[in-house]
């Protein structure tokens, strides 16, 4: 049985993860792109703050600038505004900045000073300042500096609101996506499991449509659509396939009772070996026919309704006992391996004419001296039954077709037979829902599997 499919590696889940990353990139590159503009603005705004004091007291008489550097401590209680003079020396005179920052230059421009280089008896020190230095007439140097503390936190908020805002959409995104693909991944659970009937053969089969109406129901309608048409034609081909065996095998049997009658009137005669070499073309006519309609009857997936557990043992020890006395008239070796096997779910008399078909095989196959096995042990799903011959083998190339009705492979048409042994065997495991493998053999020749699945295996598929 096939994996079923998995809800993550589904296409509506790919989808939305997809989705959820696009949405995500979008977010932060939004997110980011209004901190830098508002971030733009407000030192924009900081920096207009600084130059406008600076200006103002530039202008003031020297003789009062020392108060007005002190005032503006005063005019400031959050302590977001710094001002400072120095004298030449860099020597503090008035204001709330304890020293002269380091790098600072005298330009009258605006700089960003990294947190704790700028140290006041108010500022923390974790916080980054945009600071202004003017160099004044005599030697002195007045320092105004702003924190960026505003823009900081303008940041933080806006990194907060980015993840609050993934956290209320994407966490619930993936769970709602979650949620959706469970609908789509359960229908084509379903559809999977309504298709392995019809790959074992049932096309009686259809897959299951909803009342949606959806893009599911009309792909799983037109494939029960294909399916009615596949299986009305195959009907059809079966019927005319069975029709012209069972009407040409009345007439055939006929024959061959007269030509059986002419060939007792003639024992003796010359003609009478003319008559025998009919009557066993007609012998073999009439086996194929009824080998067809042995196919046509294993097909029949109805037959699997009286199935019941089977002692594989059991059947496997009376294939032994019934070819081994053939295997010995040709100067044969026939050896059964059995390991301990679990009960199987099936019916036991076709079991034993499958793996009396491939035994047969292996003993018409298997020239003289040679060696036949048949052997079996569990695997991980069931039991495999394996029939290992001394023959030439199956080319690689004709292992699926040796499985058809009436094909017959290069290294066989020398050999008596119909071509459809290997069919009557294919149909019986279908019927079972086993597999057939066909490889070569551990010293030469051919190897046909038969890969069982126990009664517990089926229960639990």
């Amino acid at each position: 049985m096939r994996p079923l499919i998995d809800v993550w590696r589904s296409a509506t889940s790919r989808l939305i993860l997809i989705y959820g990353a696009l949405f995500v990139v979008w977010s932060v590159v939004l997110l980011g792109a209004i901190q830098w503009e508002s971030s733009r603005y407000l030192t924009h705004v900081l920096d207009q703050i600084v130059s406008q004091r600076m200006q103002y007291l530039v202008q003031t008489d020297a003789a009062h600038l020392p108060q007005a550097v002190d005032a503006s401590g005063t005019l400031d209680p959050h302590g977001i505004m710094s001002a400072g003079l120095f004298d030449a020396q860099g020597r503090p005179l008035a204001g709330n900045i304890a020293s002269l920052p380091q790098g600072l230059v005298a330009d009258g421009q605006q700089h960003l000073l990294p947190k704790g280089v700028l140290r006041t008896d108010r500022l923390r020190s974790d916080v980054s300042a945009r600071a202004m230095a003017q160099r004044l007439p005599g030697g002195k140097l007045l320092v105004l500096a702003k924190d960026t503390s505003t823009i900081d936190g303008l940041g933080a908020i806006i990194r907060r609101t980015l993840l609050w805002g993934l956290s209320l959409t994407v966490i619930p995104g993936l769970l709602g996506g979650l949620l959706l693909s469970r609908g789509p991944a359960r229908r084509i659970r379903a559809i999977q499991l309504a298709t392995e009937p019809i790959q074992r053969g049932d096309l009686t089969r259809r897959l299951p449509v909803s009342r949606r109406g959806d893009e599911l129901d009309v792909l799983a309608g037109i494939v029960n659509t294909m399916l009615g048409e596949i299986e009305r034609l195959m009907g059809e081909v079966k019927g005319v396939c069975d029709n012209i065996a069972h009407d040409l095998r009345t007439p055939l049997t006929r024959l061959r009772a007269r030509l059986y009658r002419v060939q007792q009137q003639l024992d003796g005669r010359p003609e009478a070996g003319l008559v025998e070499a009919c009557v066993t073309d007609i012998d073999a006519v009439l086996t194929r026919f009824r080998a067809l309609l042995r196919v046509s009857e294993l097909e029949d997936q109805h037959r699997s309704a009286c199935f019941s557990e089977v002692d594989l043992e059991r059947v496997l020890h009376q294939v032994h006992d019934f070819y081994a006395p053939l295997a010995e008239d040709r100067g044969l070796g026939f050896v059964l391996e059995l390991a301990p096997l679990a009960p199987l779910r099936g019916d036991a008399h076709l079991l034993f004419e499958a793996f009396a078909n491939l035994v047969g095989n292996a003993i018409k196959f298997t020239p003289a001296g040679g060696r036949v096995l048949l052997r079996a042990r569990m695997e991980r799903n069931g039991p495999r039954v394996d029939v290992l011959d001394g023959g030439p083998g199956i080319p690689a190339g004709e292992r699926d077709a040796v499985t058809r009705r009436f094909y017959r492979g290069d290294n066989s048409r020398s050999t008596p037979g119909s071509g459809l042994g290997l069919s009557i065997v294919s149909a019986i495991v279908r019927l079972h829902g086993y597999r057939l493998e066909i490889g070569d053999g551990d010293g030469g020749g051919a190897c046909i599997s038969i890969h069982c699945m126990t009664a517990a295996t089926v229960e639990a598929a």
